[in-house]
């Protein structure tokens, strides 16, 4: 019996491309960098902010090594500064999503988030956009967890919520989350309304969801949802 659910955020809860976008092409614009599209940074998202920092600039630089470690450290501070203050201009939870997590919390479920977002805009979304859920925890990328897919962070959640690894399972939009989920031993769902395409979570998903109505059938053949 599943009675823990372990959210990805971006791209699974809310669609962040926009605002991440925006702040990224800030952070190039300011040295002369060309920027890139929504869905170009929907390829890079995922690994932490400083990997999409390195991420852009190589795709803008031409480069495949590693880009100067100053100017990725630089950007990465106007990356921050700029997104922190404008963090929820485009974003929004995917339709229906802020209903399923309130179903699932009526039904008893425990909830959580695990993420690679920085820790504050974890916590400024999830506070923001689903304030009436009472999450067992919010994890975002911290010194103290190797960022997904390493199982630390979901090992952590379940552990704090008192929860053995059979009960609990996770729920994400890209391949990183798959093979977290494998790594800590629980199972998972995919969503295919994120940033990666179904064909790269096919492989490695026994379940993908198409809306959250659908994600919302698995819980109930689950017995997760009544």
């Amino acid at each position: 019996m599943i009675k823990l659910v372990v959210f990805d955020l971006d791209g699974t809860l809310i669609n962040t491309i926009s605002d991440l976008g925006e702040a990224c092409n800030y952070a190039l614009g300011l040295r002369g960098i060309s920027g890139h599209s929504d869905e170009e940074y929907g390829t890079m998202v995922g690994h932490g902010i400083k990997q999409l920092i390195i991420n852009a600039l190589q795709k803008s630089l031409g480069i495949s090594d590693a880009p100067d470690p100053e100017l990725v450290d630089s950007c990465l501070k106007d990356f921050t500064e700029y997104y922190v203050a404008h963090i929820d201009v485009h974003t929004r939870p995917y339709d229906g999503m802020p209903q399923l997590l309130a179903e699932l919390q009526a039904n008893g479920c425990l909830l959580a988030v695990a993420s690679n977002k920085f820790q504050q805009g974890t916590e400024l979304l999830v506070k923001e956009f689903f304030p009436d859920i009472d999450f067992v925890a919010l994890m975002g990328n911290s010194p103290e967890l190797p960022l997904k897919p390493d199982a630390g962070v979901v090992r952590y959640i379940f552990e704090k919520a008192g929860i053995g690894q059979q009960e609990c399972l996770m729920v994400g939009d890209s391949p990183t989350d798959m093979q977290t989920a494998k790594n800590a031993g629980i199972e998972a769902i995919a969503v295919s309304w994120g940033y990666r395409p179904e064909e790269v979570l096919k492989p490695l998903a026994a379940r993908i969801a198409h809306s959250p109505q659908e994600l919302s059938q698995f819980f109930r053949e689950l017995e997760i949802i009544a």
